[in-house]
């Protein structure tokens, strides 16, 4: 996600750098190059127009800052108009006192409208809100029998009055459903088609008025580029919309739907859809996003899915392992566990600030690696896994290891090795001190990172590349003032 525009935008900041100050003549060629990343990220031209413009005008009027580069105050720039444009903070879904809340969803199909629905009602079962989905599309062949299966899936109840009901007549009994049961929130799925009709609109515009939905959000494809954002505005034009929710932002989308959509359109993006699977739904916060655009990762959502995966007393004694050099194995095992429940080891190391540009390549020799560390420590006794020192001591059990997993004795020893110096290097880290780092277990092939438990490791002071981004981060540039708060979030046990 965002790649390409990423590394467009880069290109622009090193147009700034070995400057002295921000000049009108200097930063004429970054502009351009800002220019072309958003145009080639298919953001829409009007918003790109004056995004270039806002940028150029804030940029000849900043005042410098003592101890900022050029490049990293240009950055600062960037991301305040990202913000600007995106909107400055999350939109919430709406919690009505007298309920139900009532949700419509629409789009076209193929846009994952249904799923969408689903996950949207996952969303908020985690923030405690009883839900109902109410199946509307007649019209789909086994529209209705998905969300069936998908209620069934994540433990919510499903109305529906079979295919051959009136749409509008399921919408309304479905809210009579919820308002008799006492749910909080009703998500009604509506029909979508191959493209925006007459006969589509009218049902809509019929359903809404029946029903009185607090929202309506439309479901966009953020696959289609700036075209997501003109659907928007359509749609809100004609039916009268809340908000967007942008699917398939896992995907290879160039970033122009998320830029424009709010600017074209005048709704918020309110939901992210990031993946298949029906948890892969994600508020948006065009902050966040627009650190990610930088390359400056999302640790804020990070930690926020490591929280609902992680025991908190099971971290706090991971911490004493780590601190006291106990950590083994066994615990190791857990925590890579842990990552696979979080998602995609890519999408994991791509929300660490300064990961963004690690290859596709990279992490599937990272994946592989993790798969081959994993097969050794199964074949270890639980009294090897528990005390690592026992295979440093003993060939003829790093043989047996190697023979049960399927690789060389060598491979195990390599496998210990370097356990043992993540180890002592990750107490050293945990109690303050921080060591030239040359050692630290990274993913292999990544630049400046040489030995380590997955055959990479942390660049040392002498190769760390200079990272754009925000003040406190090596190299960086400036996070603006009023973001600083959000440092104390951060922290989160072992991880």
């Amino acid at each position: 996600m965002f790649d390409t525009l990423s590394e467009r935008l880069e290109s622009a900041w090193k147009k700034l750098r070995g400057q002295d100050k921000i000049s009108e003549s200097n930063i004429k060629e970054a502009v351009r190059e800002v220019r072309r990343a958003l145009l080639d990220a298919d953001v829409n031209f009007q918003v790109v127009k004056d995004f270039v413009a806002e940028v150029e005008t804030n940029a000849q009027g900043a005042e410098v800052v003592a101890g900022v580069r050029p490049d990293q105050q240009f950055i600062e720039i960037v991301y305040n108009e990202l913000l600007r444009i995106m909107g400055d903070t999350n939109v919430p879904l709406a919690d009505v006192e007298q309920k139900p809340t009532i949700v419509l969803m629409a789009g076209l199909q193929g846009t994952g409208k249904t799923t969408a629905t689903a996950k949207l009602a996952l969303h908020l079962r985690k923030l405690e809100r009883s839900t109902l989905l109410v199946a509307t599309d007649v019209y789909r062949p086994a529209a209705i029998d998905q969300l069936v299966t998908l209620g069934k899936q994540i433990n919510v109840p499903v109305f529906d009055l079979g295919k051959d009901a009136n749409p509008v007549e399921i919408a309304r009994q479905g809210v009579e459903k919820a308002k008799a049961d006492g749910i909080d929130t009703v998500i009604i799925d509506t029909a979508g088609r191959l493209q925006i009709d007459e006969d589509m609109m009218a049902e809509l515009a019929q359903i809404k008025e029946t029903v009185q939905p607090h929202e309506v959000l439309l479901v966009v494809d953020a696959m289609t580029g700036q075209e997501a954002a003109n659907l928007t505005r359509t749609f809100h034009d004609q039916i009268g919309i809340t908000g967007a929710i942008l699917t398939k932002m896992d995907g290879d989308t160039r970033g122009g739907a998320a830029l424009s959509v709010r600017q074209i359109s005048g709704q918020p993006i309110k939901f992210v859809g990031v993946g298949e699977k029906v948890d892969a739904l994600q508020p948006f916060y065009p902050d966040r996003m627009a650190s990610r655009i930088l390359g400056m990762g999302d640790v804020l959502t990070l930690v926020e899915k490591a929280r609902e995966e992680v025991d908190m007393a099971e971290a706090e004694k991971m911490q004493e392992k780590i601190l006291s050099a106990k950590f083994d194995f066994t615990d190791f095992l857990k925590q890579t566990r842990l990552l696979k429940t979080m998602g995609s080891l890519g999408g994991i190391m791509k929300m660490l600030p300064g990961m963004g540009k690690i290859s596709d390549e990279q992490l599937r020799q990272g994946e592989v690696q993790l798969k081959r560390a994993e097969s050794m420590i199964n074949s270890m006794t639980v009294e090897e896994r528990k005390n690592p020192d026992l295979l440093a001591g003993s060939p003829s059990r790093r043989r047996r290891v190697a023979k049960g997993a399927g690789y060389a004795e060598t491979d195990v020893s390599k496998l210990v090795s370097d356990f043992q110096k993540m180890r002592s290097l990750m107490q050293q880290m945990g109690q303050g001190n921080f060591p030239g780092m040359g050692g630290m277990p990274g993913m292999p092939g990544m630049p400046g990172m040489g030995g380590g438990l997955f055959g990479g490791g942390a660049p040392t002071a002498g190769n760390r590349a200079p990272q754009p981004g925000w003040r406190g981060y090596p190299g960086g540039g400036g996070v603006p003032k009023k973001k600083k708060k959000d440092k104390k979030k951060k922290g989160f046990g072992s991880l």
